[in-house]
């Protein structure tokens, strides 16, 4: 029997309720509509940056929630200069569909086909930026053409299998599926990559951040945050963090 339709609820925690908009924090936005190329419809914000231009960041967030829980991630890159485009994969929040490994792939290609033809939009300052899941689907994104500017990885894990493996011991590493294996993919990155990770990471510990950082070829940088965790590490650190971003930006 497949286990992918086990893996799939143990991966995904989508929420399709919105609590709030970018326009609660005083940001401009405005809603943006993305087909995928299998007909998917999903919903995302492009949020303009609140101070001079640094680039455009296109944002895959983690497993759970919405758009609508990363409105502090937005809030932090566009107080430093960079536009963001924040979107829903399917089955979260707006989008239509449900989640699987293959869909998030093609859901962020949809959102590059969006942001790349957005006017004003430099093709050569597109970062991409990739939260614990997000984190898999951003550098399966990176290693496709045209590479991005630079790829951050943000609370990042190697592989599915590694996690199973932390979090669900008993079930058999040889029956989990090979899903989003980003330690063996990351070789291939040709593009500048940063790594942020919480020290005190107990969902995805921060040895994972490590070995993905290790494995990279390089031009990369890492940056470990003491005394924050997983679930608050933008809500503790976000403005550290875009501050890091930042400076990475401006030395590429």
């Amino acid at each position: 029997m497949s286990m992918r339709p086990l893996l799939n609820a143990l991966l995904y925690f989508p929420s399709r309720t919105i609590v709030g908009t970018p326009a609660d924090a005083g940001l401009t936005f405005e809603d943006v509509a993305l087909v995928t190329d299998d007909g998917q419809r999903l919903h995302g914000w492009w949020i303009e940056r609140q101070a001079p231009a640094r680039g455009h960041v296109l944002l895959c967030h983690g497993n759970a929630g919405n758009v609508g829980d990363r409105i502090a991630h937005a809030a932090v890159l566009t107080a430093v200069g960079l536009d963001v485009l924040l979107f829903d994969p399917r089955g979260y929040g707006a989008s239509s569909g449900r989640p699987n490994e293959r869909g998030t792939y093609r859901d962020a290609r949809a959102a590059r086909r969006w942001l790349v033809h957005r006017p004003g939009v430099d093709p050569a300052r597109v970062l991409y930026l990739g939260e614990s899941l997000g984190g898999a689907v951003a550098l399966e994104l990176a290693l496709a053409e045209p590479p991005p500017a630079g790829l951050v990885l943000l609370s990042a894990f190697t592989s599915v299998r590694d996690m199973a493996r932390l979090h669900y011991r008993t079930l058999p590493s040889a029956a989990v599926p090979d899903a989003y294996p980003s330690l063996r993919r990351i070789a291939g990155l040709r593009s500048p990559l940063l790594v942020v990770h919480g020290e005190d990471d107990m969902i995805v510990p921060v040895e994972h951040g490590r070995a993905l950082f290790d494995a990279a070829p390089g031009p990369k940088r890492l940056r470990v945050v003491r005394g924050v965790g997983h679930n608050d590490i933008v809500a503790r650190a976000g403005k550290l963090i875009a501050e890091e971003i930042a400076a990475w930006v401006d030395e590429l």
